[in-house]
């Protein structure tokens, strides 16, 4: 991405999707989220699980590459995989926050000491439970 596309982005109402673990499993360069955020470009986060370029799902590695390889920061890269994620499907006047009409899809951790602990701990699995539409699963 080159300045000129960033500034197309940026005056859009377009959520650039960034992939970071299929940049990973395709030994590509990361996306510059740090510069589309630092832009003003809204961005969400994904993890393009498909056996071709990303043979992963795992929405905690995601968020982990974002803030370790791109430069976002925890909140932005929470952000970006849930509210913005939702938008960028659509989704977003029904799911991606915790907001009164929107249905309760939660992810409950083990107690961790701060929200960067999530990031940081790439490789451990902290989640306690889940809940779809208000249901435990």
């Amino acid at each position: 991405m080159d300045d000129e596309t960033i500034g197309i982005l940026r005056s859009s109402d377009t959520i650039g999707t960034l992939l970071p673990t299929a940049a990973f499993f395709l030994r590509m360069p990361f996306q510059p989220a740090r510069q589309l955020i630092d832009a003003g470009c809204a961005i969400a986060l994904a993890s393009d699980f498909n056996p071709g370029s990303s043979p992963s799902g795992n929405m905690n590695l995601v968020v982990s590459m974002s803030c370790i390889q791109m430069k976002m920061l925890p909140e932005e890269a929470i952000n970006a995989a849930t509210l913005n994620g939702a938008y960028a499907m659509g989704l977003g006047n029904a799911t991606g926050s915790i907001t009164l009409g929107k249905k309760a899809n939660l992810i409950f951790t083990r107690p961790v000491p701060s929200l960067a602990y999530l990031p940081y701990a790439f490789g451990s699995d902290l989640v306690d439970r889940v809940m779809i539409a208000g249901e435990f699963i």
